[in-house]
């Protein structure tokens, strides 16, 4: 128990440089992000006020308390919530998917048996497919929005920054500083290669500082400008805000919103630590280090009013300017790690559930199937990074930009979360009424805001969005076609007793592994290659990989074999976690030999002995390779899709594990499948 205690602790300590570098670093660039004019004692409280009750409510509430409670398998995010949804509500093309064996993780959205009953909303999202295309938008949209988060915290983070040098040096050119800044960040993503828990061991004690230092700053100014801050955080200075500025202080609402900027993280980033940990890390440290170093910006201001637009650095006081610039810097190159991390997370979820194109997951643990790094993902999202610093290089275009992606992502959220209330967990619906209507409507307001900002840069994660979800929809759009070919022509064991028995068919000597990803029958490559090769191995296992949520899967359990009532035919699953190597170099056939040896019964001892003689006679390993056929008769529609979807096939990594078979081994059989 009490080395749990310890080792949930270190967690939380760890977390510090992995899911909070956004939110705790936003004091950079919320005052320089806001279009203040004139501003007054009682517009800086009104701001405060707003910001104080936007952390508690939805960093404390939302977040903390509710959104990581419905974790999918340890996983978080928006992604992880359409999947929970999903597998719940039996919505077909991710079940097949996500219905995996259960793994030795603990799932906190384990349900009682009372809230398994069927909701309406439930069965009527099942059967309207209407319903069910709105709510795989929403998802799409949202993990396409993180993922513009995850290019635009490193840029704004670092960016502004690496700005206060032009404080002491006013000679330093705002070029200069976009080029420090982008080799600042590629630096970064170089790093990346080296895992969560390393980078974490590294960044966690910067970060530690930087939570430390700055509400301590926060309370030199509170003493030494304007002692009464507190009183701010009754609501009436809100109401107060706005009766006086009206339309301007909603348009300020689009600055103010980026106060909670990198709270999705805290959520999306479940799966490289756990609840507790973040829960513990963020109620102990991150908000109230926030709460005092808002409130300690706002007093400087309140008595410097015209200094907004150096809001962080101006409130520093000189003795320590360049101490708290470094930790400064420091901290925002780890407040970039957070959305690194948590596109690398929701990458990993949309590939597992095939809804992204098959790109390289390295798991950087072998204890944490969360953690995981992608070299794709990481290089692009490094070249985007470098290029918005350089192209939009003015930090209010980024900062409008940003503002889109940070609440557009927590508004969906918000509208994932009452589904799961009402489909899953089953809460009584005055509570689901209260939890919607609060953040449905503060989150509705900054929304209005900052869209006003779409042509001064918050077009930019609408055109990363649009790209991303063609994409996706391209990819799903063609997985979806190939399964419903492969279901409608699949062989079953009647019709492969049928090819089998035609006497044309010559079994042949050797071994052949033929691949298959369907479990309920075989492939259609398996006719067509009977059709056209006129033969078949004597010993012809049929092997389908299964992948776990488990480290790794014992040596008993690796391989699971079966007769299938044919002669010399047999049915072999491969079970492997996310921390087996399957670089097998050739030692699984004789493991798969044994196992099949072992399974045959006492006294059948022709079978084992063809079996032996199969393996010495030759092995090869059969995987198909299917492509569309996109005839004239096709739609423009399909005409292009399916294209676009072959496009990124043929150039995507292979959805079945090498296994370390020799090359001269491997046999791909080509189809073409009528679109």
């Amino acid at each position: 128990m009490g080395s749990n205690r310890w080792g949930t602790l270190l967690l939380a300590y760890k977390s510090l440089g992995v899911v909070f570098g956004g939110l705790v670093t936003s004091p950079l660039y919320v005052y320089p992000s806001m279009a203040l004019m004139s501003p007054t004692e009682d517009d800086y409280l009104g701001i405060y006020s707003i910001m104080f009750w936007t952390l508690t409510l939805i960093g404390v509430v939302k977040y903390a308390c509710i959104a990581l409670k419905a974790d999918d398998q340890g996983e978080g995010g928006t992604f992880a919530l359409y999947s929970l949804l999903c597998r719940h509500m039996n919505i077909e093309g991710i079940t097949s998917k996500s219905e995996i064996a259960p793994s030795n993780r603990s799932h906190s959205n384990t349900l009682d048996q009372s809230f398994r009953k069927r909701s309406r909303l439930g069965m009527f999202i099942e059967r309207s497919l209407l319903a069910r295309r709105v709510l795989f938008f929403i998802a799409i949209l949202g993990m396409c929005m993180l993922i513009g988060d995850g290019i635009l915290t490193p840029a704004i983070s670092v960016l502004s920054a690496m700005d206060g040098i032009r404080g002491p040096f006013p000679e330093f050119s705002k070029t200069l500083v976009e080029g420090l800044s982008a080799l600042v960040l590629v630096v970064l993503f170089m790093l990346q290669k080296f895992g969560t828990a390393r980078v974490s061991f590294i960044f966690s004690p910067i970060m530690g500082l930087w939570t430390l230092t700055t509400p301590l700053v926060g309370i030199y100014n509170i003493i030494h400008h304007y002692p009464s801050i507190f009183k701010a955080i009754s609501p009436h200075y809100i109401f107060h805000f706005f009766s006086r500025n009206g339309r301007h202080g909603w348009l300020l609402l689009n600055g103010m919103v980026l106060c909670i900027t990198g709270s999705e993280a805290l959520f999306a980033d479940l799966g490289h630590f756990n609840r507790p940990s973040i829960q513990i890390a963020f109620l102990s440290c991150i908000y109230p280090s926030l709460v005092l170093t808002y409130a300690g910006q706002t007093a400087y201001l309140i008595q410097n009013p015209n200094d907004h637009d150096d809001g962080f650095y101006k409130f520093i006081p000189t003795k320590i300017y360049w101490p708290m610039f470094v930790i400064a810097s420091l901290a925002a190159i780890v407040a970039s790690q957070s959305l690194i991390s948590a596109t690398f997370s929701v990458i990993k979820q949309s590939v597992v559930l095939d809804y992204f194109p098959r790109i390289k997951i390295v798991h950087t643990s072998s204890s944490n199937e969360g953690q995981v790094y992608s070299p794709e993902t990481n290089y692009t999202l490094m070249l985007l990074c470098v290029a918005v610093i350089l192209i939009f290089g003015d930090g209010k275009e980024i900062g409008n930009a940003f503002g889109v992606v940070v609440i557009l992502v927590m508004l969906i959220t918000t509208l994932l979360l009452t589904l799961v209330m009402i489909v899953i967990w089953r809460v009584p619906l005055i509570l689901v009424a209260l939890f919607s209507s609060i953040f449905l409507t503060m989150e509705g307001f900054y929304v209005s805001s900052v869209f006003t900002k779409i042509k001064q840069g918050g077009w930019i994660p609408f055109a990363i969005s649009v790209i991303l979800a063609f994409i996706m929809f391209g990819w799903f759009y063609g997985r979806q076609r190939k399964l419903e070919y492969e279901l409608t022509h699949k062989i079953d064991m009647d019709r492969l007793k049928i090819l089998l028995s035609d006497p044309c068919v010559q079994r042949v000597p050797g071994l052949c592994f033929f691949y298959t990803n369907i479990q309920d029958g075989f492939t259609p490559v398996l006719g067509h290659y009977i059709n056209n090769m006129r033969s078949i191995h004597k010993v012809t296992v049929f092997t389908t990989l299964r992948y776990l949520l488990v480290p790794k899967v014992s040596p008993t359990e690796r391989f699971v074999v079966k007769r299938l009532g044919l002669k010399g035919v047999y049915g072999c699953l491969i079970q492997y976690g996310y921390a087996d190597s399957l670089d097998f170099q050739g030692d699984f056939v004789s493991q798969i030999i044994c196992s099949l040896q072992t399974h045959i019964m006492h006294g059948e001892d022709q079978e084992r002995i063809d079996l032996s003689e199969a393996q010495q006679a030759a092995v090869v390993h059969v995987r198909g390779k299917t492509r569309f056929h996109i005839n004239k008769n096709c739609t423009w529609f399909d005409r292009f899709m399916l294209t676009f979807y072959e496009f990124m096939h043929s150039n995507c990594r292979s959805g079945i594990p090498t296994l370390g078979v020799p090359l001269p081994q491997r046999i791909e059989v080509g189809m073409l499948y009528e679109a």
